[in-house]
């Protein structure tokens, strides 16, 4: 199990990695700057979704990342 710092540290990380040093600022930013339930978020995420669209999704952004490292 990781410490609330790696925690931290790898969620930064994968932030920057996904959307960059600046959007990945303002995504911190909104996050703290109104109130916000993450697990409402995400339950609600890909409600309007298909999940054989959300899979290809996933597997082509796993594809990837296999690419680039």
């Amino acid at each position: 199990m990781m410490t609330d710092t790696e925690i931290r540290i790898k969620g930064a990380e994968a932030l920057r990695h996904s959307l960059g040093m600046v959007e990945a600022e303002r995504f911190i930013s909104l996050i703290l700057r109104e109130p916000f339930d993450y697990t409402e978020w995400r339950q609600n995420l890909f409600e309007d979704s298909e999940i054989a669209d959300v899979s290809a999704a996933a597997m082509r952004l796993r594809e990837k990342a296999k690419t680039e490292n």
